[in-house]
């Protein structure tokens, strides 16, 4: 079987690092998690978003590519907690959407980044877990961590405006979605086995699509 990159993408709360320790685990993959905590501006960010914003965005799009680059280094196969994507087409959208960060920066951190995706080997597969804010809410609430208390139920709806736009436009690879309001993979095995089998045969009919392109151009 040839190495394979999926990437988990998803809105607050949704269970993309659990999903990423279950895959990991089930089909013998490598995890990489999201990391935010070494961001050198993320504390002058939440005292003051409009004069740091661009310079967190800036931060986190250069850390998310040298992740990208590792996980395509990597000797196994990958499974990635957040995209590079999501930074650009979610995030920072948002920021701009509020007027957090200055236009002209906002231009010039687009200009950066797609000029950066066109050189940018994309995963094999993108699993997009969907869910809706009442159960974002729930999933949040039950982890209990102190710096998610205050987001509301607006800023989580303005995401999955931003998340349904981005996914409906996204071509560069195949798309799997996963409605997390109807499978809980958390608590019921059954549900994390319908969720291995479908990101498996994904990634099997993909392969099959290559090999059969590949001796096509023979």
């Amino acid at each position: 079987m040839r190495k394979h990159f999926v990437a988990i993408a998803g809105n607050v709360g949704v269970g993309k690092s659990t999903l990423t320790t279950k895959l990991s685990e089930k089909l013998g993959m490598e995890p990489f998690y999201e990391a935010v905590g070494d961001n050198p501006y993320l504390a002058d960010f939440y005292a003051d978003m409009r004069r740091w914003s661009f310079h967190s965005q800036i931060f986190f799009l250069s850390r998310r590519l040298r992740h990208h680059h590792q996980l395509l280094e990597s000797p196994s196969s990958v499974v990635q907690d957040r995209t590079v994507y999501e930074d650009a087409e979610v995030f920072a959208a948002n920021l701009s959407r509020q007027g957090l960060i200055d236009d002209r920066d906002y231009r010039s951190y687009r200009e950066l980044y797609e000029v950066l995706v066109m050189f940018l080997p994309p995963p094999d597969l993108l699993v997009y877990l969907r869910a809706s804010v009442p159960v974002l809410l729930d999933r949040i609430a039950m982890r209990g961590r102190d710096f998610e208390r205050d987001i509301s139920s607006e800023y989580l709806e303005q995401l999955n405006e931003l998340y349904s736009r981005w996914i409906d436009n996204f071509t560069l690879c195949p798309v799997l979605t996963i409605c997390a309001d109807d499978l809980d993979f958390v608590r019921f095995e059954g549900d994390l086995e319908q969720i291995v089998e479908s990101v498996s045969s994904t990634l099997s009919k993909n392969d099959r699509q290559v090999a059969f392109n590949g001796a096509w151009k023979r």
